[in-house]
């Protein structure tokens, strides 16, 4: 697929979401302030909104997981890797990941079966055949 059109680059959807997963890391282990999430949760909303449509249900899940109250919505358990003494911040930051990270793997399976489909053999004939 890479040789078909060399001018053509191919950049797959899931790779903007495991940017910004990494990206959240970054801003979780640097301690980033309220502004910088700010920041970061815009451009993760956009990227939804460019990537499933401004009223996709993600959207409004998303909004909710940086309240910290994304469990409601979607199947994500409350206590989840870390103790459930944990601050409403941390608690944020996890449900952010765990959506993410059920976006990336719905759109890894997403493009694996538009890559077999571009990729796979046409076993029509050409018209001219029938």
């Amino acid at each position: 697929m890479a040789d078909s059109n060399p001018s053509f680059v191919f950049v797959k959807r899931a790779d903007y979401v495991r940017e910004k997963l990494r990206q959240l890391e970054e801003l979780r282990q640097s301690h980033a302030n309220e502004k910088r999430w700010e920041i970061y949760d815009t451009k993760v909303e956009s990227l939804l909104a460019q990537t499933f449509g401004a009223t996709h249900s993600y959207i409004e899940t998303y909004k909710y997981a940086t309240l910290g109250e994304a469990e409601a919505l979607v199947n994500m358990p409350e206590a989840g890797q870390e103790a459930p003494s944990q601050d409403l911040p941390q608690k944020a930051i996890q449900q952010r990941r765990q959506l993410l990270q059920a976006i990336l793997g719905e759109l890894e399976e997403l493009e694996k079966v538009e890559e077999e489909a571009l990729t796979g053999e046409d076993h029509e004939d050409p018209p001219s055949f029938t």
